[in-house]
């Protein structure tokens, strides 16, 4: 069975490469690499590619105001040369305050801005001249001066709300879903596969500990930390079924800040949207998310104590040798 694995913003680069590296002898279906305030993803995915030759690495995600359209797709064909044919295009919208704040751009227009770069790119990886004229771009005699190693590399959509989910299934390969309740992403997976089949993935918080209450602890803490700062993430689940919840950790963020918001999370709340706990106790857990209907789970790592050591329980404990 397909699993990718997603080593998350907090790691040092050493520390993506060195995981990447031990990947590498695994079964790992792809090597997800975000891009938040940290590391630049396009470089990164270059150098994960080298120490993981096998798997696939996927951007998860680029957003859709940081970069032109243009520059996305020459970094996308630049990573798929380098990697030989790898890569897979994770495309998002990011929020308000990293739009807004980090990056100086007005967070406006998302869906149509999407579409536009979806569109865009794909004419540019096709190596064809571009002229596209839309209500946001206007490109004139565009042409790649490299050959892409492929025309085609798959583009997947990171969907919260339903215009975005709906956009994902009519113009990408797949969906990357995150936070969703299990219920509600069972039931919009099926109603959106019945249209139109596209692969399927999920980022889940994840944690792995010997010590079951330890990984517990630091799922919850992770999970708390993106609905303190993370309001459509917040307000997606208010909406499914934790408005009480959602109300309570950020008001005690409010209060202290992250010293002990995570507490306010409930083990239901936990177990719908994370997995953590003992191996035995995680690999029960990971079976939940794919008989929700989730082609590809993506574990996002989350280590406790020692790094590396606790990447190797990780892996150790979801993946097969190679």
């Amino acid at each position: 069975m397909r699993l990718a694995y997603s080593l998350g913003s907090l790691l040092s680069v050493d520390q993506v490469l060195k995981c990447s590296e031990l990947l590498s002898h695994t079964n790992a279906d792809t090597i997800w690499i975000p891009e938040t305030w940290g590391m630049e993803n396009f470089s990164m995915l270059s150098m994960v590619s080298q120490k993981a030759p096998m798997a696939k690495i996927g951007s998860s995600i680029i957003n859709i105001y940081s970069r032109s359209p243009a520059s996305i797709a020459m970094g996308a064909a630049t990573v798929d040369t380098l990697s030989k044919g790898r890569l897979v295009l994770g495309l998002g919208t990011s929020s308000t305050s990293i739009v807004e704040d980090f990056h100086g751009y007005k967070f406006e227009n998302p869906i149509l801005r999407m579409t536009e770069y979806v569109e865009i790119i794909k004419m540019v990886l096709s190596g064809t001249p571009v002229n596209y004229s839309g209500k946001i771009f206007n490109l004139k005699n565009f042409t790649l001066l490299i050959k892409p190693y492929r025309e085609k590399i798959p583009i997947y959509l990171a969907a919260v709300n339903q215009k975005m989910v709906n956009l994902a299934w009519d113009v990408s390969d797949g969906v990357i879903f995150y936070l969703r309740p299990l219920d509600e992403m069972k039931k919009t997976i099926q109603k959106m596969q019945s249209k139109r089949k596209i692969d399927v993935t999920c980022q889940i918080i994840s944690c792995v500990s010997e010590d079951g209450e330890i990984a517990i602890t630091r799922a919850k803490q992770t999970l708390a930390f993106y609905i303190s700062v993370g309001n459509i993430y917040r307000d997606f689940l208010a909406k499914n079924g934790y408005v009480t919840e959602t109300k309570n950790i950020l008001d005690e963020f409010h209060i202290s800040g992250f010293k002990s918001n995570h507490e306010l999370i409930s083990d239901k709340m936990l177990k719908s949207l994370a997995i953590a706990g003992t191996p035995d106790q995680c690999i029960e857990h990971l079976q939940q998310f794919r008989e929700a209907g989730i082609d590809l789970p993506t574990i996002q790592f989350n280590p406790v104590g020692d790094v590396i050591d606790s990447f190797k329980l990780f892996t150790n404990t979801f993946s097969e040798e190679k």
